[in-house]
């Protein structure tokens, strides 16, 4: 930033550290990917959205990143064991076999960035980013996080009012919240692993008063609608880069609940809500985090082809699901070439 003084401001500052940034890619980081399927529906009360990973992986996602130059390994879909004995606890429901499939999926994370792969977790339900973000951090370190979504998923076992704990991820995983987390059965391993300072909410709209009153008190960075119709998607995207990044590059987890995007693009999930992104917006966000070179992990959730009432409803959420990997991974609206690739002599 020394090189850049003179009649600039900080906002240019800000703004020409982020066009660096962007400008300094790992390709092969980017481009090998492993993905894990986590066919689990427990942190939520609807059927279907178990389906979800084999519905992205049949609507073309393999194919795609083999097509633009990924190197991909698929490692399957886990198999969770279902706790006989699984009585709520407290207001929180499901907590055995929530907590036992995230302690699996973190150990499969962690064997995925153990290969050098970008981890790519297909849920199933977003209870999941617990085990993900969890086996991400333990393997590489600090993480800084990007959850898009609808909803902040950060209640508490104690102040949910649905005892689902796909509401609750965050609360697990930020260590600002220890102290608030009670003691709960198959949850002793998990160990909060982001600090407030390093997440950022994007898409929000729908929050419960716990979690409104929880994010300001934390001075969590978040972007409402509002915030992202008043700044628009591509300054939503350079603050984001700026604040996690002003201090150090640290890898970068990417949490998509496909409710983020406005359900009149991806009405098949489990908790849609009105106003949310564009499907132009959403990839945008993909493809910016893509850029700068540091997207280390990503899940994709809640894809629920049950809730469709329509084949047309089912088909537009999962292809919309598969674009945002893909831009996640490299593809760009502009075009894609090989890397290798040369015009033919004639």
């Amino acid at each position: 930033v020394s090189t850049m003084r003179g009649a600039r401001t900080p906002r240019q500052l800000a703004l020409a550290f982020t066009r660096r940034l962007l400008h300094h890619r790992h390709p092969q980081q980017q481009r090998s990917v492993g993905i894990i399927g986590a066919p689990f529906s427990k942190g939520q009360p609807r059927r279907g959205v178990d389906r979800g990973p084999d519905a992205i992986r049949a609507a073309g996602l393999l194919h795609g990143l083999h097509e633009q130059g990924c190197a991909v390994k698929d490692y399957g879909n886990l198999t969770f064991e279902e706790p006989p004995d699984d009585e709520p606890v407290g207001r929180v429901k499901h907590v055995r076999a929530v907590g036992s499939a995230n302690q699996r999926l973190s150990e499969a994370v962690q064997a995925v960035k153990l290969d050098g792969r970008v981890s790519l977790m297909l849920g199933g339900d977003h209870s999941l980013a617990i085990g993900s973000i969890h086996g991400h951090a333990a393997a590489v370190g600090q993480l800084a996080v990007v959850w898009v979504d609808a909803h902040a998923d950060v209640n508490t076992p104690l102040t949910t009012p649905t005892g689902n704990i796909h509401g609750q991820s965050m609360s697990f995983l930020l260590h600002e919240l220890h102290s608030k987390i009670p003691i709960l059965p198959n949850f002793s391993w998990v160990k909060p692993c982001v600090s407030a300072k390093d997440l950022v909410y994007i898409g929000l709209r729908d929050l419960d008063p716990a979690e409104h009153y929880t994010l300001k008190l934390l001075g969590v960075k978040l972007f409402s609608m509002t915030e992202v119709d008043r700044l628009g998607v591509a300054r939503v995207m350079e603050e984001t880069c700026d604040y996690l990044c002003a201090k150090a590059k640290k890898p970068i987890h990417l949490s998509y609940d496909i409710d983020a995007i406005d359900p009149a693009v991806t009405p098949a999930t489990g908790t849609p809500a009105v106003g949310g992104l564009s499907y132009r917006e959403g990839l945008y966000i993909a493809e910016h985090l893509c850029q700068t070179g540091l997207l280390s992990g990503v899940d994709l959730v809640e894809v629920n082809p049950l809730r469709g009432r329509t084949k047309d409803d089912v088909r537009s959420t999962v292809s919309t699901a598969v674009d945002l990997l893909l831009a996640c991974f490299g593809r760009l609206r502009e075009g894609n070439h090989p890397p290798d690739y040369v015009l033919p002599e004639p």
